[in-house]
């Protein structure tokens, strides 16, 4: 379980600061820090972020797949993350710093809710 908890944390940092470096763009750029958004362009940034939004779901489906976590779990993990892609799917299309933000927040909240999952799953 300790390696599926890596996985997601891993794949879950790059949107979530990404959405962030969208927003903080311009502030990096002033004091030279290579971000994203700062190196290849906002465009790109949507994009990758929609990209490991993708392997982040693929990713938290492992649990229920090897059969650590069950269909509580299962059931939660894919609302979350069909929001989750919902949301950079929108950002992708949309190129607006509140979406950025909406997102970012969301990736937060998604989270906390998703590792609540593991425990109420653990706990039936």
């Amino acid at each position: 379980m300790a390696i599926y908890l890596f996985a997601i944390i891993f794949f879950w940092t790059p949107p979530h600061f990404w959405a962030l470096s969208i927003l903080m763009k311009d502030e990096y750029a002033k004091v030279g820090v290579p971000m994203l958004p700062v190196v290849r362009g906002e465009q790109e940034t949507r994009k990758q972020i929609l990209l490991y939004t993708i392997l982040l779901y693929a990713v938290t489906q492992l649990p229920f797949c090897a059969g650590t976590l069950g269909t509580t779990y299962l059931v939660l993990s894919l609302g979350l993350g069909f929001a989750f892609i919902a949301g950079a799917v929108l950002l992708y299309r949309r190129k607006d710093r509140q979406t950025a933000l909406k997102l970012y927040l969301f990736s937060l909240l998604y989270l906390a809710l998703l590792f609540g999952a593991m425990v109420l799953d653990a706990q039936l």
